[in-house]
């Protein structure tokens, strides 16, 4: 039996101070906390005080789009892995990811159109609003991460080589526990429980309890690897309960096909080998599907890498 997570609390890290900029007194403090929530739980809330501004909208907008007739949704399709709509077979998970988010025409054009060909500028107009503000963000933090470690002299790099999916979803039943493999995930959820993390000392799940103005910000295993194992991925799992749906919005930061992940230089000497051959994320989820296809178990990209 699936043991429920306790009431234990991710730590929460505001981010909503405008002072908040590289070298101030405000980011080395916010960048402390980050460590240490990184370093035992793996995880943690990031407020943000803006984003409670667009949460009505968003989640408007998001109850407009999976209460369209199926036939509608299952027009919204990609030639790459993993994006379009997805229905699972259950009926209890719905999902809509959108690539390269990080261009407004991909969501005010692509997306937007294939839905409403007579449009619909208001859900076009929130979905591109959050999805700056939270991609501001997530390079915020990870610029953050690359500074503990000593190597922000890669931020660039590692920017210009990120695809943003932003993954819209609903979801009215438990999820297996996984982590995820990309770099950085941004989660925003509605009032309905369901979250749970597995903290990353223990291994004790807890409970995430939503908040209106706040992200979940958790690991994925690209980063991990790139770091050369300097960061464990989170693992987490939706435990819904009831019959409210639960609405969750995912900003996913993830390398560009094409790009080769491999750990900078500065992680790696004679005490600390190379722990994870260079990758292609593109190619991973290539081999994860063929894996899923056969019948074969879930890879992750750990195992799939590994040197």
């Amino acid at each position: 039996m699936m043991s429920l997570g306790t009431q234990a609390k991710l730590p929460v890290i505001d981010f909503s101070n405008p002072n908040l900029k590289p070298g101030s007194l405000e980011w080395d403090l916010v960048k402390f906390q980050v460590r240490a929530a990184l370093e035992e739980y793996g995880c943690f809330d990031a407020s943000l005080d803006q984003v409670a501004e667009l949460r009505n909208a968003v989640f408007g907008a998001m109850e407009e789009m999976f209460d369209l007739p199926l036939e509608t949704k299952k027009l919204y399709v990609s030639d790459k892995l993993f994006r379009g709509y997805f229905g699972s077979p259950s009926g209890l998970l719905e999902s809509m990811t959108i690539d390269e988010a990080q261009s407004a025409e991909n969501i005010e054009q692509h997306l937007t159109t294939t839905l409403w060909p007579h449009g619909n500028i208001s859900f076009g107009k929130t979905l591109v609003s959050f999805t700056e503000m939270a991609s501001r963000l997530e390079k915020t933090i990870r610029r953050m991460i690359l500074e503990i470690f000593g190597v922000e002299k890669y931020l660039d790099e590692l920017i210009n080589s990120t695809n943003y999916l932003l993954k819209l979803m609903k979801n009215k039943g438990p999820q297996c526990s996984e982590p995820t493999p990309n770099m950085v995930t941004l989660l925003y959820q509605n009032e309905v429980d369901g979250l749970e993390i597995q903290k990353k000392s223990d291994g004790e799940w807890i409970n995430v309890t939503p908040s209106p103005d706040s992200f979940v910000v958790m690991i994925g295993e690209s980063l991990g690897v790139w770091l050369n194992g300097g960061l464990s991925a989170t693992y987490h799992r939706a435990v819904v309960k009831g019959s409210k749906a639960r609405y969750s919005v995912g900003l996913f930061a993830t390398p560009r096909g094409g790009y080769r992940v491999k750990a900078p230089e500065q992680l790696v000497d004679d005490k600390s080998p190379m722990l994870f051959k260079p990758f292609d994320y593109e190619e991973f989820l290539g081999f994860y599907l063929a894996q899923v296809i056969r019948g074969g178990t879930r890879p992750d990209l750990k195992g799939y890498c590994g040197a």
